[in-house]
Formats: structure tokens, sequence, C-alpha cells
């Protein structure tokens, strides 16, 4: 999402750094060309015209007038624009409520309600430390129920069982019953969607929000369909009272114009985004985050967020020892690879480091190919994962048969190894020097998984 907006600023602005002083006419053009790429993103029109006006007071002020690095300065003022039009800052979950606190999806069907319903779970149960019960009360859709009892059975998350004959509004109830008794904090209600707004649709998520009384009620929108999207929640805001706004498949070719235009025209928050298919890709959403990748700024805390979701303190401090000692091993080597994995992947990563992911332009790492290594290491003997030297062309043969892959793959992984053990050796007297591993863990940089 944003890479075709993002690649657009990044060309507006890197004429004017190169400026000692902007006057009117540099701002004015500049202006034009973000107010095209903003429209081409499908950024809502309104929000456009007054992002744009709101820019233009600022950069024709004082604040760009007086500093010495005016091309900056603008860049500035569109980051703190673009992060106030998508919300001042992240807004949680309102869980303030005696439990069990009840949270309602809602949208069109097709948009990820139960996905998102799955992956929001396993968030706060993770992240929240809450216990999630989830609820399915989608009784129109074919196999709904089951697919969410699906989910709930691989995330290890208990499901109601709900009765597919009965009235969505019995069923919550009796799951709001079954959650109380159980012990349960959080319940998460998954509401049936439709191909497009009805009035039956619209009554029955009115009485469901009559009969629980949802301390949040989630609007999930397919971040595809762009502006279709901000008119949907503005239907389903007008009906419910939306609390904010789940945007799924940013992952894939969406423009952007939803993440940019929703919150200034429900004026309700994007709390989350959908980042992938897995299920610990859903991510809380940071305006003033967003703000700094769109311009091209990296998003590093996020990775150091989830970084150490996935990374314990012990583990890092198992990997200092092995940096300093210089005994870093193929197995630690696969270690890696699969926090990498589990944090999203390396494109995803690299995607919010300041400048990499344009450097990468259209290079791809796929998770196929992280999976391909790791069969790899997986195929070897704990002695060649200890000492790699002794693999000879015999070993190199047998290694690849037994991991469905090529000589040429296995020695390909070998040398980036090699690389890697240089690197980590380099690493080592660095921290020899004086900095410790364990210390950055607690900065959050620590946090980071060891770099291919």
């Amino acid at each position: 999402m944003f890479e075709s907006l993002s690649d657009k600023l990044s060309n507006v602005f890197k004429a004017l750094k190169g400026r000692g002083k902007l006057g009117e006419a540099d701002v004015e053009a500049a202006m034009r060309e973000v107010r095209m790429a903003l429209l081409e993103a499908d950024v809502n029109y309104k929000v456009v015209k007054d992002f744009v006006e709101g820019v233009k007071v600022r950069a024709l002020g004082q604040e760009v007038a007086r500093s010495l690095t005016p091309g900056q300065t603008v860049v500035k003022i569109v980051r703190e624009e673009l992060a106030r039009v998508m919300g001042e800052g992240h807004e949680p979950l309102d869980l303030r409520a005696a439990p069990p606190v009840v949270i309602m999806m809602v949208g069109l069907q097709g948009s990820g309600k139960t996905t998102t319903s799955g992956k929001l779970a396993l968030y706060l149960k993770k992240q929240l430390k809450r216990e999630p019960y989830l609820v399915p009360a989608d009784v129109y859709r074919p196999a709904a129920i089951e697919q969410l009892k699906k989910i709930g059975s691989d995330l290890k998350i208990p499901v109601f069982d709900s009765n597919p004959s009965e009235d969505p509004v019995t069923i919550a109830k009796k799951a709001f019953a079954a959650a109380k008794t159980g012990g349960y904090d959080t319940l998460i209600l998954d509401t049936a969607g439709r191909l497009h707004i009805d009035a039956e649709l619209m009554d029955e998520l009115r009485r469901l929000n009559e009969a629980l009384s949802p301390r949040e009620i989630l609007f999930v929108a397919d971040a595809m369909t762009g502006q279709d999207a901000v008119n949907v929640a503005k239907e389903f805001d007008a009906a419910l009272g939306i609390s904010g706004v789940v945007l799924t498949k940013t992952d894939g070719d969406a423009r952007g114009g939803a993440a940019l235009s929703i919150k200034a025209v429900t004026q309700k928050p994007v709390k989350f985004l959908g980042v992938g298919e897995k299920s610990e890709a859903l991510e809380p959403f940071h305006p003033d985050r967003m703000a700094a990748r769109i311009l091209g700024m990296g998003d590093v805390l996020s990775i150091i967020e989830k970084a150490g979701s996935v990374i314990e303190v012990e583990d890092a401090q198992k990997l200092e020892q092995k940096l300093l000692k210089n005994t870093f091993t193929l197995e630690d080597f696969k270690d890696q690879l699969v926090m990498v994995r589990k944090m999203g992947g390396i494109d995803e990563l690299m995607g919010k480091i300041p400048g990499v992911g344009k450097k990468m332009g259209d290079v791809k790492v796929e998770d196929k190919e992280l999976v391909r290594i790791i069969a790899i290491i997986n195929s070897m003997t704990p002695a060649e994962r200890k000492k790699p030297d002794i693999i000879n062309p015999g070993r190199k043969r047998r290694i690849a048969a037994g991991s469905g892959t090529r000589v040429e793959d296995v020695n390909r992984l070998l040398n980036k190894f090699r690389d890697a053990q240089a690197m980590m050796k380099k690493m080592s007297g660095l921290m020899k020097g004086g900095g410790k591993l364990a210390k950055l863990f607690g900065k959050g940089m620590g946090k980071l998984p060891f770099p291919m």
C-alpha cells in the first residue's frame, strides 16, 4: 500500500530539498504535484483540498522562511499534516468495562471480518494478555460458523458452538452468558455481511447492538476498494455508530486512499491494519508512523514492537554470547530466519526500514525462499550445522535430496552463511568494545532480527 504515492511524493520533495530558498511559486508547483498524487491514490477530493491548503499555509509562513533547510522543513510539515489527516495518534481499543467486554465486527461480505476476528483474538491474547471468546453469528453464509471454529482451533482460542438455525440475537445472548460463566473477559462477535447494505442487515445489526451493548463496534473494510470503503463506513456509522475501522488487505495493491480519507470523512479512527494472511498479520494503526512510511522515512518502531512479541530476552542473551565467542552456527541462522517469518517476512521488514524499501525496488524476497533455506538446514546433521566446513560434495548431494532442492541451492546458502559469519565477527569486535546486545534489547534496537 502507498508504494506509488510514496514514489511520487519522493520525486516532488527531492527537487525541493536541493534549494536554499523556496518562493511562493516553488511551493505552489510542489503542491500541484502533491494534489495530483493524492487524487491518483484515490484519496477523497475534499480531504485532498483541505490537506493541500493546510500545507500551503504553513509552507508559506515563517516556519519555512526562517529555516536553513526549507525543503526539509516542507517535508516535515507534510508529514505532520498527513498524520493529522489520518488521526492525531493511535487510538487503542476501549476495553474499560465489566467483563466480558463485547467487540462487534461489522462490514460487507468479503471484507475479511471472520479472519480479522481471529487475528484480533490472537492480538488480544498475546499482546494484551486477555482471554478472548469468539462468537460466530453469521447464520447465512455457508460454512461461516465452521470457518471461525477452524480459526479458533488453529489459534487455540475458544469458539462458541453457534446453532445456525437460531436467530443471531439469540446466539449472541447465549454466547454472552457462556463467556461470563467461562471466565472470558472479551467477547468478539463475528456478524453477517451482505454484498451491499440493505435494511434487513442493518436491522439485525441494530438488534445485536441493543442486545449486547458492545464497547467497540469495528467496521472491517477491504482497503482495495478505496473510496467505496469510505462511503460504506459512513453508512454503517450513521446506522450503528461505529467506534473504529480495521482496514484489511493493505499488503496488496491498494492505493491507500481509504487509509488517508476514512478518519477525515467519518471522524472515526483506523485502529488496525491487516497486513497479510498470517494470524499475526494485524497491526495497530499509528498515523505518525504511516505518514513517515509514505514519505520513505521507514517505521522502525513497528519492527521493534513486532520483534518484541517473538523474541525473548533470554534468546537475546544467548545470541549475545555466541556473537562474543564467534560461535554463531547454521542452527542459530535458522532460528533467526524463523523469527523473520514470524515477523511477517523479509519484504514487510525491508519496507519499514528507512530508505531500504525503495533501494530494493522490484526485488522480492518471497516467503518460500525462507522455507527453502530452513528445509536445507533441517536436512543437515547436527555436526554439519555446527561445522559447515565439513560439508563436502557428497554431503551436499544428500542434503539437497533430503530438502527437495538442488546442490546449487545448498552452495548458495553456505555462501550466505559465510558472509553472515564475517559480519558477525565484525559485530563481535564492536561488542567487546563495550556495547551489549542484551542492553540494546532493552532499548528496542536489539530486538531487530539477525540481518541476512
